[in-house]
């Protein structure tokens, strides 16, 4: 996370997630339907290089899937919210779903399920 407080403020507002703790401006756990998720800034252990050099950077295609029986409501707070979308929303075999970025780049999908 480049900016935890602003991504905190995403998680809770825009998709309901549960604060369940928050250590300062770097660091906060927050939780949606039992699952977990650990938010950690750039001064965390977590932004520390690799062995290898490498750095944690937000992106890529691994991503968490906020489940949705609201689809066309969440869309639209997403919108309302300015939320940066990787793709238009598509149904497939197994429902709906529409990727997005959080406010430091991660993806995140919203899906619906078919059933």
């Amino acid at each position: 996370m480049s900016d935890v407080v602003e991504s905190l403020t995403f998680y809770r507002d825009v998709l309901g997630f549960e604060v369940l703790e928050q250590w300062g401006p770097n660091f906060a756990i927050v939780q949606l339907a039992g699952d977990v998720l650990w938010l950690s800034g750039p001064a965390t252990s977590a932004a520390k290089p690799m062995p290898n050099g490498d750095q944690p950077l937000p992106g890529g295609w691994n991503r968490i899937v906020v489940a949705s029986t609201d689809f066309d409501v969440q869309v639209g707070r997403l919108v309302a919210a300015g939320v940066s979308f990787r793709n238009e929303p598509i149904s497939g075999p197994g429902g709906r779903q529409v990727v997005f970025n959080d406010p430091s780049g991660n993806p995140i999908e919203l899906f619906e399920s078919r059933g």
